[in-house]
């Protein structure tokens, strides 16, 4: 079984003897594919594939997810230690670097995102994204957070530091809200459909995280979801709700911060009424929109009380959950 803790391997990566470290690499995942499966294989393997794709210049670093190594040694974009071994390998050099380099679409385009969220405008600098969603960020992307609290933060022996998931962050801005009366929800066809799927499906939100879809205000798509008709809360524009709708994606180790980018556009072009991220369409949406945010008496590690209107359709949708680590 390989692990970070070899000490063969560990003085493997002092000597910068990249190339050996890569076949033990694919020699493991392979073996344990055959002997274990897939899923375990990736697991085993996954410390020192982080401590490749962390430390080994991006030339090799990049054959992690290359499938000339034969059948069971390929790093795929579910492979993960304290996250996606492409984020870390995203983490740790340019697009310009990693470009000419990397090969296999699915892992390009994620890597590519992350890049995006970390601050590079790739939108003259590489292939356009397969949805048509901006491979630079919008203001309203980029004003909610700060640039080192987009991605997680790896370490180079294992581990990763990220922001918590929290929403609303605190008191701050908000107060006493009397909710209006929950609708009666009803067998029906539900009308935002499509935007309630997509908003489910931002990655680990899904799981731990409700979602409703109301004809009407923000407030009363905020009363089917809180535990009480009286809340502190209030507005907030869109941009410093963004950041947790993001993060959403990565609250698991399965998925990356491209994840959350990439789905909440879908979920906005859903609200815009187009058929893709349309960035004209998606920003005069966020211009208008209202997002309303409220406390629960009980709030874990992660939280996520959120909902969302569009004044042009009479359509909120609502966002909550709360999650221990």
């Amino acid at each position: 079984m390989i692990t970070y803790e070899d000490r063969r391997l560990r003085a493997l990566a002092e000597d910068g003897r990249w190339h050996e470290l890569l076949a033990a690499y694919r020699q493991g995942r392979a073996a344990a594919v055959v002997e274990a499966g897939e899923e375990t294989a990736a697991a085993l393997t996954a410390p020192l594939g982080h401590l490749i794709a962390y430390a080994a210049p991006p030339e090799l670093a990049v054959r992690l997810f290359d499938r000339d190594g034969g059948e069971g040694t390929v790093a795929g974009v579910a492979d993960h230690d304290a996250g996606p071994l492409w984020e870390v390998l995203a983490t740790r050099h340019s697009w310009l670097r990693l470009a000419p380099l990397l090969g296999p679409a699915p892992v390009r385009r994620l890597v590519a995102h992350t890049r995006v969220l970390l601050g590079e405008d790739l939108s003259c600098g590489a292939e356009p994204d397969p949805e048509g969603v901006p491979l630079r960020l919008e203001p309203w992307e980029a004003a909610g957070w700060e640039e080192s609290a987009r991605v997680r933060e790896y370490l180079p022996g294992g581990g990763a530091r990220s922001a918590l998931l929290t929403l609303p962050p605190s008191r701050e801005g908000l107060g006493a809200v009397e909710l209006p009366a929950a609708v009666t929800r009803t067998g029906g066809r539900p009308p935002g459909q499509r935007v309630t799927r997509a908003l489910a499906e931002l990655g680990a939100l899904a799981p731990w995280a409700e979602v409703v879809c109301v004809r009407g205000q923000a407030p009363l798509a905020a009363a089917q979801l809180a535990r009480g008709r009286r809340v502190v809360g209030g507005y907030l524009p869109f941009a410093l709700v963004y950041p947790a709708l993001v993060r959403a994606a990565a609250v698991g180790r399965t998925q990356g911060c491209a994840h959350g980018r990439l789905g909440l556009w879908r979920a906005l072009a859903a609200m815009a009424g187009t058929d893709g991220p349309e960035p004209g369409e998606v920003n005069a949406l966020v211009a208008r929109m209202r997002c309303f945010t409220w406390q629960e008496p009980t709030a874990g590690l992660h939280h996520l009380h959120v909902a969302l209107e569009d004044p042009a359709s009479g359509v909120a949708w609502g966002v909550s959950g709360s999650q221990e680590l």
